[in-house]
């Protein structure tokens, strides 16, 4: 009872923000459907991605910075109002039948924008409002309701989408989004007093701060640098999927959503993994290794196998181990970065650790609708590749994933040796912050 007191105001913040995320989600899965059973295309499907993360991308490095300036809860309010206006407009262009691509790119960028203000300011909110013992508890609680949404999206999206259509998918997102919204308007309280900024400092000085708290910090570049060229990798195995699954014959929207759902479920078994286990002697060691696992795993079992349960066993092996990963970057992230700072530091990062995303997605589409599905067709039926990754429509995403696998390992094996003279134990950082301050003093 007294953690429950203690994190009263996170634990609703992060609950309410959690079921708003679940409407969301439901309504980009139906729009990926919408969009895929319509026109076939990777390219295109993977063009909603793109919208969404470009000024995420470009922007970040300034919304920190403002995030610094602005009153947390504030920010999120108006980001959370504006995006839900997005959603508005999709519903409205559905019910008079106008709705085209190009209108879906445009409001995916409005919400990639709000994103990108609102995601520094929660990060901020979150560090205010979670006392530090409860850092990794705490990350393993975001991810619990991230896999969570993960599990429900998919079943609840395609759900509403098969016997209801996509308004109802809509209808649902707007709820949980006026449960949010009013929530945090009149239920929680985020203390400002300590963050706020000076007024004087330019925009562009106080961006570049950041920046240069990043280059003089080698292990946090390092490891943001590391994500980066992971999550390229995932971004084409995003882009990717759909275009296998939904396109062999052993696939479909049903096995498309029994994938996501087993990846849902191992997050979800591997939040709860994180918030029973102690401290690891090294959190660095642990970052490495699970990522590792990860690509190993996951993209060989989709490019070789041919049936919706081996796919579900390579989400099951891709996906439970990113939990411990993420509540292992969490830690030394807060714990590195000066309170302060943080804003604009999570904003740098966000510019440099996610800017690969956008091109995956991109890269991810192009090469399956131009280089490998051409390139499968084009195979004879005695042909190796034919033989490994089959003849169908799909079998050019499954060779893809194949590569990306290839692609992935190496990247893991590369920073390891890269961040190996690096250690992290919680007990032995919080000594030394403490002789730095008794030094300062």
């Amino acid at each position: 009872m007294n953690t429950i007191k203690k994190l009263r105001s996170y634990l609703l913040l992060w609950g309410t923000q959690t079921f708003s995320a679940l409407g969301s989600g439901m309504t980009s899965y139906a729009l990926v459907l919408w969009i895929y059973l319509r026109s076939g295309s990777a390219l295109e499907t993977a063009m909603l991605s793109v919208c969404s993360y470009a000024p995420y991308v470009i922007m970040s490095i300034f919304a920190g910075a403002l995030s610094d300036r602005w009153n947390k809860k504030r920010t999120m309010l108006v980001c959370d109002f504006l995006a839900a206006l997005s959603t508005v407009a999709v519903f409205l262009l559905i019910k008079t039948d106008t709705l085209s691509l190009w209108h879906l790119y445009l409001l995916n960028a409005l919400n990639g924008l709000m994103n990108t203000i609102q995601q520094p300011a929660s990060e901020v909110a979150a560090t205010l409002l979670i006392p530090k013992d409860y850092y990794q508890k705490t990350s393993g609680l975001r991810s619990f309701s991230q896999s969570l949404n993960s599990i429900l999206t998919p079943i609840l999206a395609t759900a509403l989408f098969s016997f209801l259509g996509i308004n109802a998918v809509i209808a649902v997102d707007l709820f949980t989004f006026l449960i949010a919204f009013f929530t945090l308007l009149f239920g929680i309280r985020i203390p400002e007093g300590e963050m706020q900024k000076e007024k004087e400092e330019s925009l562009l000085s106080s961006a570049k701060q950041g920046l240069v708290w990043l280059r003089k910090n080698a292990l946090v570049s390092r490891l943001i640098l590391f994500l980066a060229c992971i999550n390229l990798v995932a971004s084409v195995y995003d882009a990717a999927l759909p275009a296998m699954v939904l396109s062999k014959p052993e696939g479909g929207e049903a096995a498309l959503g029994w994938i996501n759902t087993c990846a849902g479920i191992a997050t979800l078994l591997g939040s709860v993994f994180v918030t029973l286990l102690p401290a690891p002697k090294n959190r660095v060691k642990v970052i490495c290794l699970t990522l590792f696992v990860s690509m190993s795993s996951e993209n060989f079992l989709l490019a070789f196998g041919n049936h919706t349960a081996v796919w579900c066993f390579g989400a099951v092996l891709g996906w439970i181990v990113i939990p411990l990963m993420n509540a292992n970057m969490d830690v030394i992230f807060r714990n590195s970065i000066p309170l302060e700072m943080q804003g604009r530091v999570y904003s740098c990062r966000n510019t440099l650790q996610f800017f690969t995303i956008p091109l995956g997605f991109l890269s991810g589409g192009l090469l399956v609708d131009k280089v490998f599905e051409p390139l499968m067709e084009g195979r004879t039926e005695q042909s190796l590749l034919r033989v490994v990754f089959g003849g169908t429509k799909g079998s050019g995403a499954a060779l893809l994933f194949f590569v990306i696998g290839v692609i992935g390992v190496l990247v893991c094996i590369f920073f390891s040796f890269r961040l190996r003279k690096f250690r992290w134990n919680d007990a032995e950082h919080q000594q030394e912050k403490e002789t730095e301050s008794s030094e300062a003093r």
